[in-house]
């Protein structure tokens, strides 16, 4: 199959507005042939006046050729403009589609896609790779075209005149050439992969390193704690530094020769003037040097039409990148749920790219109405045994019914009207409590919301906000610890009120006046529904009704808290441990007591 060319690809998110990015060369086009027309007249005006030399008044075209001049080029202006206004307007086009389309794909994906692929790298792709066509469209092309045109009018306006210098003119425009390709081939397309990779990369380091900075605080550590981030930096700094010192030598090079072009013409007049000069040869020795200058901004458009080409190239990749991935298959029989319970027939699932499973054939049934817990080391498997239920991911293998429907049958819509997630780290929007809340519910009543924040305990954060509900949160000061954002989250959960919710470390960030206002909150939260909990605090799942202990990806244990304690196996090691720990105070003299 033969592969599509970027510029095709640009066409098909342009749709009826090729036809203007079509129209913008042809117009720079034009305008770069009707640009190279005043010279002529510069060259009559120069022949005018060395021929009634030193008698100045004898000039009668002077005006006239100089007029020409400046309406032709005022005109070549015109045409330009607009060329770059059909190009603009093709080119917002192209970039809003592809953003649009994008977006409509990645809702499309399943929702752990976002973990693995990171929030930096994935927005970066969709702004700044839409960014760069919409540069590229509006101003390279339409340049790029002018750039090809002009040298074929210039090496006519090389060859008219006196073709000995129009020839000697063509040859640091050839080397010059030669030097660019040079700087501008296919190696230079690896770079530049390379060079948005490592931005990429930088990009998405900081987005997870900004994030992590409450904890960097809470616990102290300095910037060097996130190694990741600072080693992107190096990254990027060692490539930048390598790239320029290798593209040092032949830029320079290149550089001098473009602008050298009057060099060759001066020395070239001393020897073929060494027996005399006429009028004629120096009127064109003139016009050759106020015009060859044209020559050095056509090359360098061209090298950076090039070079923009190449990062328009790269960008569409990372676009591919993300429109290529698979969306969750849907059904052609799409069922119900009949129940709220859940179950997992030998479930197996890997993450990309992982060397082991991250579950191993898992079986396991919740009843609806059920209350359980999933504990265990970290990397059992307990998150992802969550994500899977609710179909961040398909797995690889066995079935995940709810209801008794595989949830591959269920349609995504009444997936996320079953499920509901409250994670460790909820993350609100920068918009008002009413609007966060809403989220959940778009046709929520302003009673509806206001009933669901006061069933999350979410009352005294309402009074304290300026404007009640309708306090825009992320501006003027307004910030939410972290116990508080998880209440608006289950306020969010509360008013969708699904019949099976799953609650992630729901606590972890929460300071104990905000865990029990949590507690409470999940109290009325799960009444009546099927709640799957995963905890490390023990003494919060010890009422759950059977408490699944996950190891290595494995069921390693399951049964009620009174049960489990009773054997001596990995859950009464944890008990024993989070007992001791519990324990712990600070005695008198500093001493752990």
């Amino acid at each position: 199959m033969k592969k599509q060319s970027d510029l095709s690809k640009l066409f098909s998110y342009a749709g009826s507005f090729r036809y203007l990015t079509i129209s913008s060369w042809v117009l720079s086009a034009i305008s770069a042939l009707v640009a190279l027309l005043p010279f002529i007249y510069i060259w009559k005006i120069i022949k005018e006046v060395l021929d009634v030399a030193p008698d100045y008044g004898a000039a009668q075209n002077l005006a006239h050729n100089g007029w020409m001049a400046v309406l032709l080029a005022i005109l070549s202006m015109l045409i330009y403009v607009g060329a770059l206004m059909c190009s603009h307007v093709a080119a917002f086009r192209v970039a809003s589609n592809i953003q649009s389309r994008a977006m409509h794909h990645i809702v499309t994906l399943p929702l752990g896609f976002m973990d693995s692929f990171g929030s930096g790298k994935l927005r970066k792709i969709v702004n700044e790779s839409s960014a760069a066509t919409e540069n590229y469209l509006a101003h390279q092309l339409p340049d790029r075209a002018g750039a090809v045109a002009t040298p074929a009018g210039m090496l006519a306006l090389l060859l008219v005149f006196d073709w000995r210098l129009g020839l000697l003119s063509l040859i640091p425009i050839v080397l010059a050439f030669i030097l660019m390709i040079t700087m501008t081939g296919v190696k230079m397309r690896t770079k530049m992969k390379e060079y948005q990779d490592s931005l990429a990369l930088m990009s998405n380091e900081a987005v997870e390193y900004v994030r992590g900075i409450p904890v960097v605080k809470t616990f102290g550590q300095s910037v060097f704690s996130f190694k990741r981030f600072k080693a992107s930096i190096d990254s990027y700094e060692k490539w930048v530094v390598s790239y320029t010192k290798q593209l040092r030598l032949p830029m320079m090079f290149y550089t001098t020769i473009i602008n050298a072009v009057f060099a060759v013409l001066i020395a070239a007049a001393l020897i073929m003037t060494r027996n005399g000069v006429d009028n004629v040869f120096l009127i064109n020795l003139l016009f050759y040097i106020i015009f060859t200058p044209i020559i050095t901004v056509t090359l360098t458009k061209i090298m950076f039409s090039s070079e923009n080409k190449m990062i328009v190239a790269d960008a569409l990749e990372r676009i591919d990148s993300v429109m290529t991935l698979k969306p969750l298959s849907e059904s052609d029989r799409p069922v119900s749920p009949e129940d709220n319970s859940v179950e997992l027939r030998n479930v197996s699932f890997r993450y990309q790219n992982a060397k082991q499973n991250a579950l191993n054939h898992v079986s396991m049934r919740i009843n609806a109405g059920e209350h359980v817990a999933l504990v265990g080391p970290s990397g059992g498997g307990k998150t992802t045994l969550a994500n899977v239920i609710a179909r961040f991911w398909d797995i690889d293998g066995g079935e995940i019914l709810i209801g008794g429907i595989n949830v591959k049958d269920i349609p995504k819509e009444e997936l996320m009207n079953t499920v509901s997630f409250v994670f460790q780290d909820s993350k609100l929007l920068k918009a008002s409590i009413l609007e966060n809340v809403r989220m959940a519910k778009p046709d929520a009543t302003r009673e509806e919301v206001i009933k669901a924040l006061e069933a999350a305990q979410c009352a005294d954060i309402i009074e304290k906000m300026p404007y009640g509900i309708d306090t825009v949160i992320g501006t003027k000061g307004v910030y939410l610890s972290g116990g508080e954002q998880q209440r608006i989250a289950i306020a969010r959960v509360m008013l969708k009120s699904t019949p099976i919710i799953i609650l992630d470390e729901a606590t972890a960030f929460a300071d104990p006046d905000n865990e029990y206002k949590v507690q409470t909150a999940f109290t009325a939260l799960s009444k009546g529904k099927t709640v799957i909990m995963i905890a490390h605090r023990l003494s919060t799942v010890a009422g759950s009704d059977r408490i699944f202990v996950l190891k290595d990806g494995q069921i390693a244990e399951c049964g009620r808290h009174e049960q489990l304690v009773g054997k001596d196996g990995l859950y009464t090691h944890m008990w024993k441990e989070y007992a001791c720990a519990a324990k712990w105070k600070v005695g008198a003299g500093n001493e752990l007591a």
